[in-house]
């Protein structure tokens, strides 16, 4: 199984997105699940997916800190495509977190409020699954430079399936537009990356496309997406035998 599961991760390094996509939802069935933090790149392989799989299962994290446009979006994409989006919510309410750690947690330590409202729901809905469907392109952060359309998660102990990581921001907003999908309007407002609202603003002309996240803080990553590391002996029991696309 892991040998089958190492000859898959090459040969998918040449698969268009819709080939990741097949092979994941025939290799895992039901234990394979799409993530989306409603940008552009997310609403670009959510129609791919359905395209290919009408009942993929979706999910999202909501801080209960979100732009209303990200909400509006969540309603519009359920209502496009007739599938409800599976909302992962923190053990901690936003008051409860003020309680806690005080009113400004985002302001004073970023990392931990993200674990908190991000990183830690996810965990709990990951270990619910075999495999999981990202988003994530090499040419958005260094942290994501090495990453693989087929490779082994060390942080959450699944697969992690990523078809669009050779994906270019140009690529990406092609397909949106000839497709018609939809997507957050703060795009066209200068946030070519959306998170929480106490955390994310415009960018200037000529900034990075991440400037916007955590500005000031020297910070471009959630806490999601780790590096890329050795398979783990669990993908004997947890890889399904795949052949060629």
């Amino acid at each position: 199984m892991r040998a089958d599961f190492e000859r898959v991760k090459l040969l998918a390094e040449s698969w268009r997105p819709e080939a990741v996509l097949a092979w994941a939802f025939s290799s895992y069935g039901d234990d394979v699940a799409l993530a989306t933090g409603m940008g552009v790149e997310g609403m670009a392989l959510l129609d791919i997916a359905h395209r290919i799989n009408p009942n993929v299962k979706v999910f999202t994290g909501d801080t209960e800190l979100l732009f209303p446009e990200t909400y509006d979006l969540i309603d519009r994409v359920e209502s496009r495509y007739g599938i409800k989006i599976e909302r992962l919510y923190s053990e901690m309410t936003p008051r409860d977190q003020e309680r806690v750690y005080g009113k400004v947690l985002w302001a004073s330590d970023p990392d931990q409020c993200c674990n908190l409202r991000k990183v830690e729901p996810l965990r709990r809905k990951l270990a619910t699954l075999d495999a999981w469907v990202t988003a994530i392109r090499r040419d958005q952060t260094s942290a994501r430079a090495g990453i693989r359309k087929v490779e082994w998660d060390p942080k959450f102990d699944l697969v992690k399936i990523s078809p669009l990581a050779d994906w270019t921001r140009e690529r990406v907003w092609s397909y949106v537009l000839e497709h018609d999908v939809p997507y957050n309007p703060l795009h066209d407002r200068n946030y070519p990356s959306i998170g929480c609202t106490h955390c994310t603003r415009a960018v200037s002309p000529g900034e990075d496309q991440r400037a916007g996240r955590w500005s000031g803080f020297g910070k471009t990553e959630c806490g999601l997406h780790a590096p890329s590391s050795p398979a783990s002996p669990q993908l004997v029991q947890l890889t399904a035998a795949a052949g060629d696309d």
